[in-house]
């Protein structure tokens, strides 16, 4: 299992064919409490670029952009009662989708850790 970051503070796990994402802890931090997250449906297919759902906090809202071609396969609906779970773990349980992915060579355009923390450096 590999995971790569955007420079729009996403994370992206590959399983084979299929990613997860969420949003960075350092996302989260920067957002403060999240008070509401809007998703796509699982099926909905999107382009590299596309917004695929907006994160609502105290502070601001934010979109979630995809950082690959795909399909969403799952969603994480627990995140719709319990947005605020994207501050505690980011990382982990609160994820936001499952994506099938269309292009693998997108995932050479992404960082590793080193990477995106030199970005937030």
């Amino acid at each position: 299992m590999t995971t790569y970051y955007s420079e729009e503070h996403e994370w992206i796990t590959v399983e084979g064919d299929v990613a997860t994402l969420g949003i960075t802890q350092h996302a989260a931090d920067q957002l403060g409490e999240v008070v509401f997250i809007e998703q796509k449906e699982a099926e909905d297919e999107f382009e590299k670029g596309d917004e695929i759902g907006v994160i609502e906090s105290v502070k601001a809202a934010s979109e979630i952009y995809a950082p690959l071609d795909g399909e969403i396969v799952e969603v994480n609906e627990a995140l719709a009662d319990a947005p605020a779970s994207l501050n505690e773990s980011p990382e982990g349980d609160a994820w936001i989708y499952k994506i099938k992915l269309a292009n693998m060579d997108q995932l050479e355009d992404l960082m590793d850790l080193d990477g995106y923390k030199a970005l937030i450096g």
